[in-house]
């Protein structure tokens, strides 16, 4: 669990995130093999060619035309691996599908109606939504007649499935673009929340420190006059600037100490959201109770969340994660533990990494312990700190 497992060779994680191009080798397969799946209605024109029914001529011109329209809807289904293309080029690839799938129907036969099929997951995958609206009923009606000039009656289950296809992909377009828009006002959420932080802290410093420096200040200034004819005057100044000096440091270094101090309620939030965002399935206790919990074993605590979450994240290759937080009773006496369970493929063996080897000390100087190892099904980690006694909490001993 605290070991790379791409590094050793095992599986790495397997998701593709919506809205977000792959990220390697592997999950470009994986979309290929996606899409490839829904080949399935090029079946009918390929056998058609090689029934053999039609003249070399015809033969030849439905195999470039087959090629050069899989190569177009290719390229928009795979555009946003990389870059995406501009609306003039995506308003050209569809056109070279929309002249196509009429033009090899109109000419080859009925067997080619399936191609109507890709020209309206196209439309609606790639338009703006209203311009989808209108470019998948026009797919529809020119099909339509399209088959009636070929004899047919024009009425069939590929004319259905060109209409609600198209609009399913509508409502998928729709789910990218909102995913996407998400994505990047979390992310300016996150960027906003760290410079606020930043203010925060530059106040608080402020205010710790801009009396204590202009009293040294001032002091300095006097002890500089009254060193020449009263030294023992200057030397109480220096006392003085020494005294307020020392305070001014233990101030900074309480503040500093209380940014840098992780707390279990801000972990579990941003466990949810950094579960949420690798694709984890997340089940996380309401508000924490830390009745008799002391701020250093809150904190270790915290660590040992952020530990577990990080392994889980990165390495497991996990679907489901199960947190848990709860008060028990023990023989030492009474203990807040933290248990964090994944479906994943386990940790590194019986050798510990270094996160957990330093979450060990972390916990034992606050006088706690850690377990972790794998189970039935997947890795879980427990830690546990003490806590007060109840009738000990607010008693100001």
């Amino acid at each position: 669990m605290t070991e790379d497992r791409r590094a050793d060779g095992k599986r790495p994680e397997m998701q593709v995130r919506i809205g977000q191009g792959p990220r390697n080798r592997r999950e470009v397969m994986v979309k290929t093999l996606w899409i490839g799946v829904w080949l399935v209605f090029l079946s009918s024109p390929i056998n058609d060619l090689a029934s053999g029914r039609h003249s070399t001529g015809a033969t030849v011109a439905g195999t470039l035309g087959l090629t050069a329209f899989i190569a177009a809807y290719l390229t928009l289904v795979f555009r946003n691996m990389g870059k995406p293309f501009s609306p003039a080029a995506v308003v050209s690839l569809l056109a070279v599908q929309a002249v196509l799938a009429p033009l090899l129907t109109y000419s080859l036969g009925d067997a080619w109606t399936g191609l109507f099929v890709y020209v309206s997951v196209a439309c609606g995958a790639t338009l703006p939504l209203r311009a989808a609206y209108w470019a998948i009923p026009a797919t529809a009606v020119v099909m339509f007649l399209v088959e009636r000039h070929n004899g047919e009656s024009g009425w069939d289950d590929t004319l259905l499935l060109v209409v609600l296809i198209g609009f399913a992909m509508v409502g998928v377009g729709q789910l990218v673009r909102t995913t996407i828009e998400l994505r990047k006002a979390r992310a300016t959420v996150a960027h906003l929340a760290a410079n606020e932080e930043r203010l925060r802290l530059a106040r608080d410093l402020h205010d710790l420190l801009g009396h204590s420096l202009s009293l040294i200040t001032l002091k300095s200034e006097l002890a500089g006059r009254m060193l020449p004819g009263h030294p023992e005057k200057a030397a109480q100044q220096v006392a003085d600037i020494e005294q307020v000096s020392r305070q001014a440091l233990v101030d900074v270094r309480e503040a500093v100490t209380g940014y840098r101090r992780p707390r279990l309620g801000a972990e579990l939030a941003g466990t949810q959201v950094a579960l949420t965002a690798a694709g984890v399935t997340a089940t996380m206790p309401a508000e924490p109770d830390l009745t008799g919990v002391p701020e250093e074993a809150e904190s270790v605590l915290a660590w040992a969340l952020r530990e577990a979450v990080t392994n889980i994240v990165r390495h497991s290759g996990a679907d489901r994660c199960l947190v848990q937080l709860t008060h028990r009773q023990t023989l030492d006496g009474p203990v807040l533990e933290l248990c964090v369970e994944d479906n994943g493929s386990g940790g590194a063996g019986s050798i510990p990494g270094n996160g957990l080897t330093g979450l060990t000390e972390r916990l034992e100087k606050a006088g706690g312990t850690l377990e972790a190892g794998r189970v039935k099904r997947g890795f879980r980690l427990v830690a546990r700190v003490p806590t007060a006694p109840e009738g000990d909490v607010g008693s100001g001993a």
